[in-house]
């Protein structure tokens, strides 16, 4: 039986402090894989949750990234997609809303989507102009999900 997790349990995740080691940046390299470049962290958020975060930017087009933000199903080895940043490298829709869009966006965990007949929690996207580039990307998530404040992060 799979979990839902309402929007209010989403948001409080999202924002849920988050723990990362002092020098995580220096563990940071992405490596190849398929056609693209990848990294893993896995991490405690300050309520015991287990997170993970999962960079993947195509060795090719410098549009095509995905930085996502993933907390562990409690009592189970599943990932649940809370956010994921992703580039400006193909359209994306929106099928409950019946919108289209090519452009950078932020895919955001809902309640709906998970009920909805595709059940992909971070179906739903919005646009946005807060990044447009892989590290600006990682920049906003750090911004947006309950990390320590530091320094503009440079990946590039």
């Amino acid at each position: 039986m799979a979990v839902i997790f309402t929007d209010a349990e989403i948001d409080k995740l999202i924002k849920e402090q988050k723990q990362l080691l002092p020098d995580w940046r220096k563990h940071l390299s992405l490596r190849p894989r398929r056609g693209h470049e990848e990294f893993k962290a896995d991490f405690n958020g300050e309520s015991g949750n287990e997170f993970r975060l999962i960079l993947r930017h195509n060795s090719i087009n410098p549009l095509d990234f995905s930085v996502i933000l993933a907390v562990r199903v409690p009592q189970t080895n599943r990932l649940f997609r809370l956010r994921r940043y992703n580039g400006k490298s193909h359209e994306h829709t929106n099928s409950l809303e019946k919108e289209t869009f090519y452009d950078f966006h932020i895919h955001t965990a809902t309640e709906r989507y998970q009920k909805s007949e595709n059940k992909k929690e971070d179906k739903y996207a919005e646009v946005t102009t807060r990044y447009g580039d892989f590290s600006g990307a990682l920049d906003c998530l750090i911004e947006d999900a309950g990390f320590p404040s530091e320094p503009q992060l440079s990946l590039l």
